[in-house]
């Protein structure tokens, strides 16, 4: 009998709506099943107001005083069941610290950090699977189904306002949001700039940038709007993971390369054209627009490391100067035409 689950999954923002399947499944599987979720301090602003769930935050900054607060929390606490999600040496430590009496986690193959130490069962082994269903699938050691790919994320109707208030009425809207955490999978930002204005002379669509408060980020949409012959909505920095979640759910197109706000796009349903180069977006693009994704992964890997998809490990990287730039203008252009024509 499963009447408690731990997950832990501390990041990174697009893992994280992946997580959110699981949730649902697990509340409509196990109706009155109570379940906390240890996650990361800056994701939980985006998905920390899920209804029926607890949230313990594991501030990774802190350093050991987070392994110590976790502890105290988990005094006094026995699991069911623990789904052991991330395998790095972190969070194998901050699984240690949490009782439960099934640990599941990842299938050999996908193990690594010692992650085997620290669970009892495995999810079964799956060649070239997405994330999203990976994390699906670690229901099934339990006796249930793997998680649909059902999102919701909460938002409150000022992020709607927000939202609204920087979106055109009148015509299609583009939201570009160019950064990614690792840099080797941004596209150069002339590029994004030459895209967006295609965008604006062919279709006349409002485009409008986005991307979080770091300098680097602040910098780079500044990049692209001076390297632009138009004039875009540059509100880089301005706001939160909740306004943006709602400026996605409301645009008609986002265009972003292999990063969190294109997981979450995906969540709320809004096609996602996707920049690929740097890594496979057949394991980690955006899931329910992998059609709308520019791939030029193969090409990269091949150039890089000497070997083709089927050769390589699922889920390595070619993260190499000069990636990205295997991805052309007109890729990106043409894929933009191609979603235009089909959505009439």
């Amino acid at each position: 009998m499963i009447n408690s689950i731990c997950i832990l999954r501390l990041s990174a923002i697009g893992d994280v709506t992946h997580v959110i399947p699981v949730i649902l499944s697990l509340q409509e599987q196990l109706p009155g099943v109570k379940i906390t979720w240890v996650i990361g301090k800056i994701e939980a602003k985006l998905i920390g107001d899920l209804p029926g769930v607890e949230f313990i935050i594991f501030d990774k900054k802190t350093g050991r005083q987070g392994y110590a607060d976790l502890r105290q929390q988990m005094k006094s606490r026995q699991f069911d069941a623990l789904l052991h999600m991330q395998v790095a040496l972190r969070a194998n430590l901050a699984a240690a610290l949490i009782p439960a009496r099934i640990k599941i986690g990842y299938d050999k193959a996908r193990s690594k950090d010692l992650h085997g130490l620290f669970i009892n069962r495995r999810i079964t082994p799956v060649a070239q699977q997405h994330v999203r269903d990976c994390l699906a699938s670690f229901l099934e050691p339990l006796g249930l189904r793997a998680a649909p790919p059902r999102w919701e994320i909460p938002l409150s109707e000022s992020d709607h306002a927000f939202a609204r208030s920087h979106l055109a009425p009148d015509r299609r809207n583009l939201v570009i949001s160019p950064c990614a955490s690792h840099t080797l999978r941004n596209w150069p930002a002339e590029r994004y700039a030459q895209l967006a204005d295609h965008a604006m002379e062919t279709h006349g669509m409002n485009v409008i940038l986005v991307g979080s408060p770091a300098p680097f980020e602040a910098d780079y949409c500044a990049d692209i709007e001076s390297a632009m012959k138009h004039e875009a909505h540059n509100i880089c920095g301005k706001d939160t993971l909740k306004q943006l979640t709602a400026l996605m759910t409301h645009a008609d197109l986002v265009v972003a390369p292999d990063t969190g706000p294109a997981h979450i796009a995906s969540a709320v349903g809004t096609d996602v054209l996707g920049i690929f180069a740097a890594s496979n977006p057949n394991r980690s693009g955006p899931y329910n627009s992998l059609k709308w994704c520019v791939n030029r992964y193969p090409e990269a890997l091949a150039k890089f490391t000497g070997k083709t998809v089927d050769e390589a490990r699922w889920g390595a990287k070619a993260e190499f100067e000069g990636a990205m730039e295997l991805v052309s203008v007109a890729d990106a252009t043409d894929m933009l035409d191609r979603w235009i024509t089909d959505k009439g």
